[in-house]
């Protein structure tokens, strides 16, 4: 299945919304030490994440945005990805 693949970078508006890194940390259940951070114009931190069909996943330092043919996204680690996915010339 082809799908298009992108290093996420914070500002370029890959993301689909913004949680409050607090609570991120105290609602979740998830390991937060890699979490990509973004602070805002009034210094909150606020951690981004992609929403899809289970839920929400955030998005981790290098980690990848993968949106497929239907427009389903998910997030992929920089660790996986090219064992998941090859680059297609």
């Amino acid at each position: 299945m082809e799908a298009d693949v992108e290093k996420y970078e914070a500002g370029k508006g890959m993301e689909d919304g913004f949680e409050l890194w607090s609570d991120v940390v105290t609602r979740g259940w998830i390991v937060t030490d890699t979490l990509v951070k973004v602070e805002k114009d009034n210094g909150t931190i606020v951690c981004p994440y992609i929403r899809h069909r289970r839920g929400r996943t955030f998005i981790g330092e290098g980690d990848y945005i993968i949106t497929d043919k239907d427009g389903t996204r998910h997030v992929c680690g920089q660790d996986k990805i090219f064992e998941r996915y090859q680059i297609i010339e």
